[in-house]
C-alpha cells in the first residue's frame, strides 16, 4: 500500500512534461477566473460606462465604447495566460512558445482596439464635405483590413517565421491570381473610380436606359447592388457601370413639366390669351409646388396648329424629388388646366376628322 501511494504522489508530482497535476489544476483555475472576469467586465463595468455614456449629449463616446466591448473582454483572459506563465516551471522550448502565446494575445488586442476605432473615427468624420459615405465604406474597409494585415505579421513575427520571403512569395503568387482574375481587378479599379468622380451614392436614384432604374444600395469592392422599384436587388459588376452613361435623378435640381394641351379650332385667339396667362399664374406661384429654373423660365404658350386642335406647350419645373410628391404637383396642375380652360368656354380636342362629301351634278 506505501508503495502504490508512492506511485499516485510521483504521477501527481510529475504530472505532465514536468508539471505536476496541482500546478495544472491551479492554471485552469486562474483560466477560469479570468473568463468569468471578462464576463464581469462585459455585464457590470461595459453596463455601467453605457449608463454614464447616455446621459451626455455626444455619440462619439457610444459608438467608441461599442466599438471597444470584444477587445477589453480579451484583456482579463491575456492577463490570466501571463500569470500561468509565470507561475508553471516552464522551461527550454516550451517556455518560449506559451510566452510567444501571451505576446500574440497582447498584439491580438492591440490591433483588436485599431480595427475596432476605425468605425467610430469615421462615423465622426462623417460631416466632412469631401468624405462621401461610399469613400468612407471603403475606406473603412481597407483600413480594417490593412490594420489586421500588419497585426498577423506582428504575430508571425513574434514565432520568428520571416515576413521577407513570405512577402515574395505571396508576390509571386499575386502575380499568378492577377493574369487569372483580370476582371475582379477591373472591377475594382473601376469601383474606385465611381467612388473618386462621385458619380453616386448608397441612396441615390440612378438610370441606365433602356437597363435598369433604381436606388443604389451598396459600392461594394466587385460590384454595386441597385434594388429596382419592384423591390428585387440587382448585382453590377463596378466596371459596367463605369463604361456606360448613367443618369443620377438624385442630383437633379429640378423636376420638369411639359405638356401639349389641344383645345378644339371653335377657341376663340382672346380665350387662348386667358387661358395662357392664367396657366402661367398657376405654373408661376411657388405655393402650389411649382420652382422657377433660372435657366429656363416657365411658359404657357400656343405653338402650333394641329391636326385636329390648337395646340399649347405648357413648360414648369418643381423642385420636389420623390415621385410621390411630384405626381401630386402634376395633379394640381392638371386640375387648374382643366378648370381654366371650362372657365373661358373653351375645351379639349381629340383627334377627329371632317368628311366632306360633293354632290355630282345633275343632267
Amino acid at each position: 500500500m506505501q508503495n502504490f501511494t508512492d506511485l499516485i504522489l510521483n504521477v501527481w508530482n510529475q504530472g505532465f512534461l514536468g508539471i505536476s497535476i496541482s500546478q495544472i489544476i491551479i492554471s485552469l483555475v486562474i483560466l477560469t477566473f479570468a473568463f468569468v472576469l471578462r464576463g464581469l467586465i462585459a455585464n457590470i463595468v461595459i453596463k455601467q460606462l453605457e449608463v454614464l455614456t447616455s446621459k451626455t449629449d455626444s455619440q462619439v463616446d457610444d459608438i467608441i465604447l461599442d466599438s471597444l466591448r470584444k477587445p477589453l473582454g480579451f484583456i482579463p483572459i491575456t492577463i490570466g495566460l501571463y500569470i500561468i506563465t509565470i507561475y508553471l516551471p516552464l522551461a527550454g522550448l516550451l517556455d518560449i512558445i506559451a510566452t510567444n502565446i501571451v505576446k500574440a494575445f497582447v498584439v491580438f488586442t492591440i490591433f483588436s482596439v485599431l480595427a475596432n476605432s476605425v468605425e467610430p473615427l469615421f462615423k465622426f468624420l462623417a460631416g466632412n464635405s469631401w468624405l462621401t459615405s461610399a469613400m468612407s465604406s471603403w475606406l473603412e474597409k481597407s483600413l480594417k483590413v490593412l490594420i489586421w494585415i500588419i497585426g498577423f505579421a506582428v504575430i508571425l513575427d513574434i514565432f520568428g517565421i520571416q515576413i521577407g520571403p513570405l512577402i515574395a512569395g505571396l508576390g509571386l503568387f499575386s502575380v499568378a491570381i492577377a493574369l487569372g482574375a483580370q476582371d475582379l481587378f477591373k472591377n475594382l479599379i473601376a469601383g474606385m473610380l465611381i467612388i473618386g468622380e462621385n458619380r453616386f451614392q448608397p441612396g441615390d436614384r440612378i438610370e441606365v436606359v433602356g437597363q435598369f432604374h433604381g436606388i443604389v444600395e451598396t459600392i461594394g469592392f466587385r460590384s454595386t447592388t441597385v434594388r429596382l422599384f419592384n423591390t428585387s436587388p440587382m448585382i453590377i459588376p463596378n466596371k459596367d457601370l463605369s463604361d456606360v452613361s448613367v443618369i443620377n435623378h438624385k442630383q437633379l435640381k429640378f423636376r420638369r413639366i411639359r405638356w401639349v394641351i389641344n383645345l378644339v379650332y371653335a377657341t376663340s385667339s382672346e380665350s387662348i390669351i386667358k387661358i395662357c396667362d392664367d396657366i402661367e399664374q398657376v405654373i408661376n406661384n411657388e405655393k402650389l409646388g411649382f420652382a422657377i429654373n433660372p435657366g429656363q423660365e416657365s411658359f404657357a404658350k400656343a405653338v402650333e396648329f394641329g391636326a385636329s386642335s390648337i395646340d399649347l406647350e405648357v413648360l414648369c419645373y418643381t423642385d420636389i424629388n420623390d415621385y410621390t410628391g411630384f405626381s401630386e404637383v402634376k395633379q394640381k396642375l392638371l386640375l387648374e388646366i382643366q378648370q381654366i380652360v371650362l372657365k373661358h368656354g373653351s375645351d379639349f380636342a381629340f383627334p377627329s376628322r371632317s368628311v366632306y362629301i360633293e354632290s355630282s351634278p345633275t343632267e
